[in-house]
């Protein structure tokens, strides 16, 4: 090990692992004093987040977008060269498929819960008896939240089974691929559990939730022109970290000086030392990468459970739709029994790809839920068979598409079930015990990039407090002699 410089090794290359890299290489006691290797088993970095031609065009094959609200996305974008590309979707609205037709989102929902009872029945997404139990929130008295609940258990018992199943459950599950039976309501949605230990009335604290939201913010999303995908090679490329792709991270142990890595095939294993570690990891693999010196964080990491998808991209002529498709796409509420989950109308969301291409339309598929894995058995063909029938009914859309790509994702999304904060916690109190040793992704604080970036910056920040106590003490040891 250099004895001039630092060493930490980030073990993941995901953007949690390259924001976690960049941090620590343009951080306080970073730079110069401390050297960065990212080392990821993929063939290359970037995790869930990649992009790649379809008939032209740079369409993302994972998440194609970030929420523009919280800054720390934002921030890494402009810091990794990228700000003048951020650009915003039409503002265009988005439906739900419910009842057998698309409807429009109800103006003022929060996360699904309505706030304005009028614009919920103007939507047309509930039966006339799930709209008139909605109501029946503001005469029941309180539901008692004592510790952490299910989201539906919550807002069931206050709006009823339908604003669970026909909005709820599809914005959820574009999210996180899982169940409101199962998520956590403390984890998934902080307001409403605010809300829910404070107000008898849901649709008050709904209301009250959507005042707040500051007027003229700006958009909700953003993307990077070109795709999300240029993302992790940016940050890469300005982290000034080494960043070794197909290399994988099999045991962590303790040494005297730090750490001890043990990467690469087993017959031919490297060994890598550290000054510090930070595991940037999906649960299952963080787990078994810390189970010799962490189990208490691995056994809680393990229980994580993770949901599987693929994402179905086709691109037709403009002329293969009677009307272009309006909107930026729409939700499916799993009580609607149908393969696909969400679709993206892509071309009519994001300008940029239009005048990229005007003769092109783009158009993404999202297809599987937690539990519903037997569909993702399915092969290519048949996967883009399900998306394209699905076009033709909601869409009209006549003939074959130009071109079609079938991404799979298996075990992409963790599921933030009830008692996942309390679970996150206590795997961040085994891991602070361990000099020198941090943790970040989306099994933590949120799925999206700015949370993902967020948790990095603080595993960031923890790993260069411990290199600056390293410094502390080799400058005492040396005054000492």
């Amino acid at each position: 090990m250099d004895g001039t410089r630092r060493h930490v090794v980030v073990v993941g290359g995901g953007i949690s692992g390259l924001a976690a890299a960049w941090h620590i290489g343009n951080g306080d006691h970073g730079g110069d004093d401390v050297r960065v290797t990212v080392l990821d088993g993929a063939p290359q970095v970037g995790g869930k987040l990649r992009v790649s031609q379809i008939a032209g065009l740079p369409v993302d094959e994972g998440a194609e977008a970030m929420i523009a609200r919280r800054p720390e996305g934002r921030e890494l974008a402009r810091m990794a060269g990228l700000g003048d590309d951020l650009v915003h979707p039409a503002k265009i609205p988005a439906s739900v498929l419910s009842r057998g037709a698309l409807r429009p989102l109800p103006a003022g929902q929060v996360m699904g819960v309505p706030s304005d009872l009028a614009a919920l029945a103007r939507s047309g997404v509930l039966s006339p008896a799930g709209l008139a139990r909605v109501p029946l929130d503001l005469v029941l008295p309180a539901t008692l939240i004592t510790s952490d609940v299910s989201v539906a258990a919550y807002i069931r018992a206050r709006v009823g089974g339908e604003v669970v199943e026909r909005l709820v459950e599809p914005l959820l599950g574009g999210v996180y691929a899982g169940r409101a039976d199962l998520l956590s309501l403390d984890a998934t949605l902080p307001h409403i559990a605010t809300a829910a230990r404070t107000e008898r009335s849901l649709l008050r604290a709904a209301r009250a939730i959507a005042a707040e939201a500051p007027a003229g913010a700006g958009p909700v999303f953003t993307t990077v022109r070109g795709g999300m995908g240029r993302l992790p090679e940016a940050v890469a490329s300005s982290s000034g970290a080494e960043v070794r792709t197909g290399v994988m991270a099999r045991e962590l142990s303790r040494t005297p000086q730090g750490w001890r890595l043990v990467a690469g095939p087993a017959p031919d294993p490297e060994t890598i030392e550290a000054d510090a570690v930070v595991v940037a990891l999906p649960a299952p693999a963080a787990a078994r990468l810390l189970s010799a010196e962490v189990p208490k964080a691995a056994a809680e990491l393990s229980r994580v459970e993770y949901a599987s998808m693929a994402i179905v991209t086709l691109a037709y002529p403009w002329q293969a739709f009677p009307e272009p498709p309006s909107g930026s796409g729409y939700l499916v509420p799993p009580v609607e029994g149908r393969p696909v989950k969400a679709v993206t109308f892509s071309s009519a969301k994001w300008p940029h790809l239009a005048e990229a291409d005007p003769g092109v339309f783009v158009l993404r598929c999202s297809i599987g839920r937690l539990g519903e894995e037997f569909i993702l058995q399915r092969d290519d063909d048949e996967l883009v068979a399900l998306a394209m029938a699905e076009m033709a009914e909601i869409t009209g859309v006549r003939g074959l598409p130009l071109e079609s790509r079938v991404t799979r994702w298996g075990g992409a999304l963790p599921q933030y079930d009830v008692g996942h904060l309390d679970r996150v916690a206590r795997v961040r109190a085994a891991v602070a015990v361990q000099p020198g040793l941090a943790v970040c992704g989306a099994a933590y604080d949120g799925v999206g990039i700015p949370a993902c970036v967020s948790t990095a910056r603080t595993a960031a920040t923890a790993v260069l407090a411990h290199l600056r106590e390293l410094g502390g003490r080799h400058e005492d040891h040396a005054a000492s002699r």
